[in-house]
């Protein structure tokens, strides 16, 4: 066992104790251990760039108006580990160069560093994701201390990782009190900044907790989450009284969520000067809607706000032989870019550009830009090295603590394609853009990648393949370019022949790979049947319940398919009671069926069904149900006899009583096609 965990054994056994609401100080340091002292003084050298870098073949666009002070930061928790895994970086010299120093040169300004509590087992083997504890975080606040940079302490107040999805609390504090582990955690942020104080490190930013949406250190109640960041925020006014205080919560895509949280710790008094936001472009919204929420925080509540995780793919391919969060097969994201490096850089300069014209705006951190490939060999190598080092995402090891996840899923880096330097180590030219968005660096454009094209044939129509395509340019603009696919009439006809299902064609444009995913679908005869329009016409909606919410709503994690689907929410018992439906005219005389599908929760006793009427009559119905989010029910209403003239009307019944917090659910894909 390391001594250090000796120590905070010794501190937790005399806080044990203790009962009183606020966190107490006799059991740490007293204030002149708190460093009114300077601690050790590092010598540093100034290396991050006052002028623009020059000779970069990366476009990037000047970002108008921004401060002298705008925080530029990079979270390099995993260098260590890394570094112990064997891995080396390089300067765009091609010199091996310490990683910090190389960050710097670049424009970055502040490193990021998450601490666990004690991210250890019984033996002493690291749970992984960095083996981030205390020790590792001074080590980190010194070297970027050494090349000018200020640190960023991210607590998760947790051995392991925390997020929207889990805040567990440490072994250690697991059967305290409340106001026990508001002593703990006191004394352990306390003692943990402490240490970084005495060793020189330059501490600009001290985080309450890891995106904590709905929790803290295992706390649900908002009330006793109040006391714990309090403990903790009289922890940083004590050590670093010119540190700023920072909440961290993710999903701004939830808009409302922000507010929410900002007005409860405002009833609370919890004291804090910034409300940062994680912001990844795959699952969390717009930047319009991004800058709408920390406009929102900071015109209310008087708040600094910034982005502090974002990141983008540089390429759709993992490097280390464990899979990858984002990859070119990942479905249900939103890819606003391509993944090219870049394409990295725009997404960068984009949400940088947004941050700072916001009230308050303070700065963006790119999430773990540094965490590679251990090795480019084999799985096999890598694995050892993430169990001994800690260098994955997460070590078997790491089961003892977290067993239905990371003892289910350890394995290697899930980033590691959406780092700022390649397998080898070297720096992309995307990690340039740090600095090249304080001057802009406008060098012709030219074509960067060819945005992938998807269409639907029926099967009794006629394929016609597109002549042009879109090429994103490094500009990010979209230029339509001549395209020459890889496709014969024998791979026409096996379309035709296989029936309903996709397909997938490969060509080239402007020297670049282009795929085009085909369709093949029976022809469906209901307008807007993906709710893709953005709006429901020429959907009906017949509401009865008086639904809090029933509106299309553009959100792709809650799409079956495309971005938008059919949105119904309410909180009171019996309030979701409509009918959705569509009426078609002119159908040519046969045998039609249609299909619906629908997800949703918190429904208790429910009435839902798929209709189909014939000139007003009812001629069949299927029953359907939700249960829980992401489970879709697909039902289809069969044999619809239409004659020649015959008006038909297709829809979806949803009644449901409401259990809990109130029923809701998600309608998607309606099809209406001949059955044959």
């Amino acid at each position: 066992m390391k001594r250090k965990w000796i120590v905070a054994l010794l501190t937790t056994a005399m806080l044990l104790g203790c009962t009183g609401t606020e966190p107490k100080q006799d059991a740490v340091p007293s204030a002149e251990a708190a460093g009114d002292n300077t601690g050790t003084e590092i010598k540093v050298e100034s290396v991050i760039p006052t002028e623009k870098i020059e000779g970069s073949s990366l476009f990037v666009k000047k970002v108008e108006d921004l401060p002298d002070g705008f925080i530029m930061g990079m979270d390099a928790s995993s260098v260590i580990s890394e570094e112990q895994s064997g891995v080396k970086y390089y300067n765009f010299a091609g010199e091996e160069q310490d990683v910090f120093k190389t960050l710097a040169e670049n424009g970055i300004t502040h490193i990021r560093v998450r601490v666990w509590n004690n991210p250890y087992d019984a033996n002493g083997n690291g749970y992984g994701g960095g083996n981030n504890d205390v020790e590792k975080a001074v080590e980190i606040g010194t070297r970027a201390t050494k090349y000018g940079m200020k640190l960023i302490v991210d607590f998760h107040y947790s051995d392991f990782w925390a997020d929207p999805g889990k805040q567990m609390v440490p072994l250690a504090w697991k059967d305290m009190t409340v106001p026990e582990k508001a002593d703990a955690l006191y004394a352990f942020t306390r003692d943990a900044l402490i240490q970084m104080k005495d060793a020189g490190v330059a501490v600009g930013m001290v985080q309450l907790g890891n995106e904590t949406n709905s929790a803290l250190c295992g706390e649900h109640h908002f009330e006793n989450i109040a006391k714990l960041m309090k403990a903790g925020g009289k922890a940083v006014r004590e050590v670093y009284p010119d540190a700023l205080i920072a909440v961290h919560l993710a999903n701004p895509e939830r808009t409302d969520a922000y507010d929410g949280f900002a007005m409860k710790l405002d009833a609370f008094k919890v004291e804090y000067d910034v409300l940062a936001s994680s912001y990844y472009p795959y699952w969390h919204g717009t930047l319009e809607n991004l800058s709408n929420v920390l406009n929102g925080i900071a015109e209310k509540y008087g708040k600094k706000v910034m982005v502090m995780e974002t990141s983008y793919a540089y390429t759709g391919v993992d490097t280390d032989f464990s899979g990858n969060t984002i990859s070119d097969e990942s479905a249900n994201i939103v890819k606003d870019y391509p993944f090219t490096v870049q394409a990295q850089a725009n997404h960068v300069r984009n949400v940088i550009d947004t941050v700072a014209h916001v009230k308050n705006g303070i700065g963006v951190v790119y999430w773990e830009g540094t965490w590679i490939t251990v090795g480019t060999n084999s799985w096999e190598e890598n694995h050892e090295k993430w169990e001994k080092y800690g260098s994955g995402w997460a070590s078997s090891y790491g089961g003892s603590y977290d067993p239905d996840d990371a003892g289910r899923y350890y394995g290697g880096s899930a980033v590691d394609n959406q780092a700022m330097f390649d397998e080898t180590g070297h720096p992309l030219e995307s990690l340039r853009v740090w600095n090249l968005v304080r001057y802009g660096n406008e060098v012709e454009t030219h074509a960067d990648a060819i945005r992938d094209t998807v269409l639907s044939f029926d099967l009794k129509g006629t394929i016609e393949l597109p002549e042009t395509v879109d090429a994103v340019l490094t500009s990010n603009e979209l230029l339509k370019v001549p395209v020459k696919w890889n496709v014969t009439d024998q791979d026409i006809e096996q379309m035709y022949a296989g029936g309903v299902g996709t397909y997938e064609i490969t060509g080239e444009a402007e020297g670049l790979p282009a795929r085009l995913t085909v369709s093949m679908i029976n022809f469906n005869f209901l307008q807007n049947f993906g709710f893709e329009d953005g709006v429901p016409e020429p959907w009906q909606i017949e509401d009865r319940g008086g639904a809090d919410q029933l509106y299309v709503e553009d959100k792709i994690t809650d799409s079956l398919n495309g971005t938008y689907h059919m949105h119904f929410w309410s909180a009171a018992k019996e309030s979701v009671d409509f009918s959705l439906f569509q009426t078609v005219k002119d159908l040519p005389a046969g045998t039609y069926q249609f299909t619906i599908s629908i997800m949703g929760g918190d429904a208790g006793d429910t009435e839902i069904y798929c209709y189909a009427l014939v000139d007003g009559v009812e001629i069949g119905r299927t029953p359907m149900r939700i249960t829980s989010y992401g489970n879709w029910d697909t039902q289809t209403v069969r044999d619809i006899a239409v004659q020649e003239g015959q008006t038909v009307t297709v829809g979806i019944y949803v009644k449901c009583s409401g259990a809990g917090s109130g029923a809701w659910g998600k309608i998607d894909d309606a099809l209406l096609n001949s059955q044959s």
